[in-house]
C-alpha cells in the first residue's frame, strides 16, 4: 500500500515531525554508541528483526513508533514485521540524523542493515540536518535537501560501521585516508573520536583533557563542564557519560580532580535523580598531580586503571590504543 507522507527515521525527535502534515510515522533510535560496550550482532538484529512474543519491551523499532497519522491506530500486526519489511509499505522513508557524533553512528549502523535489502534501500532517502534548525520557527516550512541513498553511501557506511566494530580502532583511521564524500559528516566524526582516545603524553582523552582545562580555569561547577556545548567543544558523550569520565579522574588511586561528592563513589549508575543531586553539589579543582597532567609532565594512564570502551575496542591500561594525533598501538 503506497501513503503519501513519509516513514521518517531519526535519531532526535522534534514537535514537527509528530504532525500528520509532516510524516505518516516516526521511528526513533536512542541506541548511543559513543559510550561503552556496544551491542551485540544479535541483539541489533533483534531490534530491527520482527518481533515475537519473546522480544522485550523496548528491544524492538516498534516499541519507539510515534506521531504522525498512524501512531494511535497502527496495526499491530504491522509493526511485528523487521523495520525493512515495514519500510516496504512506503513510497518514500527519509533518513533525519543531524550531526552529532552518535546521529552519525547511528546512521551508518541503519545504512549497513538496509543494504541488504535493496527494495528497501530504493525508498532510501538521505538527508543533512543541524539541530539548530529547531530554532527555525516552522521546521516543515523549511525542507532541508534531501538526496537518494546510492551504493555509495551504503558502502561508506558499511566500512565506517565495521571499522567502528573492529576491536582496535586501525581501520577507522585508515577510513580517513580514504574517500568518505558520500557521507560529509563521517570524516570529522571519526576525527572527534579517534581524539578520545587517550593521548601519547597525557593518558586522558579530548573530553577529560577539556573538563581539566576548564577546571584549571575557574569552571568549578559540573553544570558548565556538562552543558555548556561552545565552551566544551567536545561532541561525543553526553551529560551523564561525561559524569562518569568526571568519576574516573576523581576517585583513582591518584586523582587528577578533586571536591566531586563523595556520594557519588557508591551510588549505582542507574541512580540518576541522587547522582543528579551529588553533582550539583560538588565544587571542583586540579589536584597537584592534575596540574601536572594538564601540563603535560604526567601520565594519567600510568597512576590510575583504564577500562572503558571505544567502539569495539576494548581500553584497558594492558591494550592502551593512544592518540598522538595519530594511532599509537599499545
Amino acid at each position: 500500500m503506497g501513503v503519501m507522507k513519509p516513514l521518517i527515521l531519526t535519531g532526535w525527535m522534534i514537535p514537527e515531525f509528530t504532525e500528520p502534515e509532516f510524516a505518516d510515522l516516526v521511528l526513533n533510535f536512542f541506541f548511543r554508541f559513543g559510550w561503552g560496550p556496544l551491542p551485540s550482532p544479535d541483539e541489533l538484529a533483534t531490534y530491527l528483526g520482527p518481533g515475537t512474543p519473546d522480544v522485550k519491551h523496548g528491544h524492538h523499532w516498534s516499541d519507539f513508533a510515534t506521531g504522525g497519522n498512524r501512531s494511535k491506530n497502527s496495526d499491530r500486526e504491522d509493526l511485528d514485521l523487521s523495520l525493512a519489511e515495514f519500510c516496504q509499505h512506503y513510497e518514500r522513508v527519509e533518513l533525519w540524523f543531524d550531526t552529532q557524533p552518535n546521529a552519525q553512528l547511528q546512521l551508518v549502523w541503519l545504512l549497513d542493515y538496509f543494504r541488504s535489502y535493496p527494495e528497501t534501500v530504493a525508498k532510501l532517502k538521505f538527508c543533512l540536518v543541524d539541530l539548530a534548525m529547531i530554532e527555525l520557527e516552522r521546521l516543515g516550512k523549511w525542507r532541508p535537501p534531501i538526496v537518494d541513498v546510492t551504493e555509495k553511501e551504503l558502502e561508506t557506511a558499511s566500512a565506517a560501521w565495521q571499522a567502528y566494530r573492529a576491536p582496535t580502532p586501525e581501520a577507522c583511521f585508515d577510513l580517513l585516508g580514504q574517500d568518505l564524500s558520500a557521507l560529509p559528516l563521517l570524516r570529522p566524526v571519526l576525527i572527534d573520536l579517534l581524539e578520545e582516545l587517550p593521548s601519547s603524553s597525557t593518558g586522558l582523552g579530548a573530553t577529560e583533557m577539556r573538563m581539566l582545562e576548564l577546571i584549571a580555569r575557574g569552571y568549578s561547577l559540573t553544570n558548565a563542564l556538562f552543558h555548556l556545548r561552545q565552551l566544551r567543544q567536545t561532541r561525543i558523550f553526553g551529560e551523564w557519560e561525561y559524569g562518569y569520565l568526571l568519576d574516573g579522574l576523581a576517585f583513582g588511586p591518584r586523582p587528577a580532580v578533586t571536591g566531586l561528592d563523595e556520594q557519588l563513589r557508591t551510588l549505582s549508575r542507574e541512580n540518576l535523580r541522587d547522582r543528579h543531586g551529588a553533582y550539583l553539589r560538588s565544587e571542583l579543582s586540579l589536584t597537584e598531580f592534575g596540574k601536572a597532567v594538564l601540563a603535560h609532565k604526567e601520565d594519567f594512564s600510568r597512576h590510575n586503571p583504564i577500562d572503558r570502551w571505544w567502539g569495539g575496542t576494548h581500553l584497558t591500561n594492558d591494550n592502551l590504543w593512544r592518540w598522538n594525533p595519530a594511532l599509537v598501538k599499545p
